[in-house]
């Protein structure tokens, strides 16, 4: 009777907090109304755990400008951009190459929602190996002269992450100067201590949105889910790969770790320098200005058109999922994807479904092993809608396949961080290369049908006959994954 006594007042209190709470997701938040049926769902269903689960996955972030830089108009970016709309609208916008003219509409939309300037003058190398992305990677790092820039979602305290960091502390004792931006969830298992050599050598590390409380951080949303490398402002680095070993395939839990990742030379580095800058003065009480040496001048030594996309919670467009359907809408022939969550919304969904109706062959690539188990049958529950519409999917078997690359026509492709899932659309910071380069994205095609060789086909025959306990995995998934 005591127990009763004590906790009775306590779950009324916890009863009043959970109604106020679903009525400021219905009436204050301006959330999708599939993720405000979803939250519902979890807070009147489950009121006590709801409202924890809320507090640690479902605050909402206001559409205030959180990335800034005032010295931003130094590069010339917004001018650039008004006078590629403006030659875009008046059809007279110089392309090298007239193949990418045809992708205008594309473009043009990019450069409104993002300020994504088309630059025409990029080397692209594509790597889809860890061991030869790290490998490039550290060649590029130990030449570097001037400064090394570095944003990763997650870093490891393991055999690659304290090479990388042995690495990066020889060049800040050299003079060279040396940022590393991490993210506090997604690196949470990283020891305070870690960065003290580099620290120590003149190093400076920033973690992105950190736990108040050390080692209880409730943010799991609004994620820097970035990768990107800018080296002495003239090459760069953007793709899926992380800093961990498992990257290089050396956990016997995923095997072998298929990825893509891009190495870029050219003006596309300007864009992916702009980006760390705003990323890193959000992040960093140690503001970085203007300096002619972080947009170094470079002579063309490539003909690959790239666009630099970024999107996230703080804006008001969803920059890289329109491209994602743009880029859909614009296919005649086919469509590759390779993800390993998907989880579209209505509207990627319906693309999707539309092309493959109007005669587009439409082929999905996904893991045929779970790295997060509520993504991976919320996966299978999509992946059956799209089976039913005629596309073909393929499941990798040849380890765990974390590539987030969409093709069109074997003509333009987009690599970079974003997943097909509500997380990359909504809640994450990401970055995505645009790609306009039959040649570059020829090779991104073979890759993909040397993946096929390595991978299972899925049939709609075979999906409907997985069983009843699959098929209620799949409907609980899929009932949250608006909020997964």
């Amino acid at each position: 009777m005591t127990f009763v006594a004590i906790s009775t007042p306590l779950l009324i209190i916890f009863l009043i907090l959970n109604i106020a709470l679903a009525s400021f997701v219905i009436f204050l938040e301006r959330r999708d109304a599939s993720a405000t049926w979803a939250w519902l769902l979890v807070l009147l269903f489950i009121p006590v755990v709801g409202f924890i689960l809320y507090l640690i996955f479902g605050q909402n972030l206001s559409r205030k400008k959180i990335f800034e830089w005032k010295d931003k108009k130094k590069i010339g970016i917004m001018e650039i951009t008004d006078t590629q709309i403006s030659m875009l609208r008046d059809g007279d916008f110089p392309f090298h190459d007239h193949k990418t003219a045809q992708y205008k509409d594309l473009i043009y939309m990019l450069l409104v929602n993002d300020s994504a300037v088309l630059t025409q003058d990029n080397k692209v190398d594509i790597f889809t190996d860890g061991n030869e992305k790290f490998h490039s990677l550290m060649d590029d790092i130990r030449r570097a002269k001037n400064h090394i820039h570095l944003v990763y979602y997650i870093m490891r305290n393991d055999k690659l992450g304290n090479e990388l960091l042995t690495l990066l502390v020889e060049k800040a004792k050299e003079g060279v100067e040396v940022r590393v931006l991490y993210d506090a969830m997604g690196s949470r298992r990283l020891p305070r201590k870690f960065f003290r050599p580099l620290l120590d050598a003149g190093g400076r590390v920033s973690a992105f949105f950190p736990a108040i409380v050390p080692h209880l951080n409730l943010q799991v949303n609004y994620r820097n889910h970035r990768k990107l490398v800018i080296i002495d402002g003239t090459v760069g680095y953007i793709g899926g790969f992380n800093i961990g070993d498992e990257y290089l395939g050396l956990n016997k839990k995923f095997g072998y770790w298929r990825d893509t990742h891009l190495r870029i030379f050219g003006k596309a580095v300007f864009a992916m320098q702009t980006r760390f800058i705003l990323d890193w003065n959000q992040a960093s009480s140690n503001k970085i200005s203007y300096e002619d040496r972080l947009f170094p001048e470079m002579k063309p030594i490539g003909d690959t058109d790239v666009q630099i996309v970024s999107s996230g919670p703080d804006s008001e467009w969803e920059q890289i999922k329109y491209g994602y359907i743009k880029l859909i809408n614009s296919a005649k022939d086919y469509i590759l994807i390779q993800t390993p969550y998907f989880i579209p919304d209505s509207s990627v969904l319906d693309a999707l479904k539309i092309a493959v109706l109007s005669g587009v062959d439409v082929r999905l690539m996904i893991p045929n092993k779970p790295d997060h188990i509520f993504v991976y049958w919320a996966t299978y529950s999509y992946v059956g809608d799209l089976l039913k519409t005629g596309a073909k999917v393929f499941l990798y078997e040849n380890g765990f396949i974390h590539a987030k690359t969409m093709i069109a026509d074997g003509k333009i492709a987009s690599v970079g961080t974003a997943n097909i899932d509500m997380r990359s659309f909504r809640l994450n910071f990401e970055v995505n290369a645009f790609l306009y380069d039959q040649e570059l994205v020829q090779e991104l095609v073979d890759i993909f049908n040397e993946d096929v060789s390595l991978s299972r086909e899925l049939t709609f025959k075979q999906y409907l006959k997985r069983p009843k306990i699959i098929r209620f995995k799949e409907s609980v998934s899929r009932l949250l994954s608006p909020i997964l």
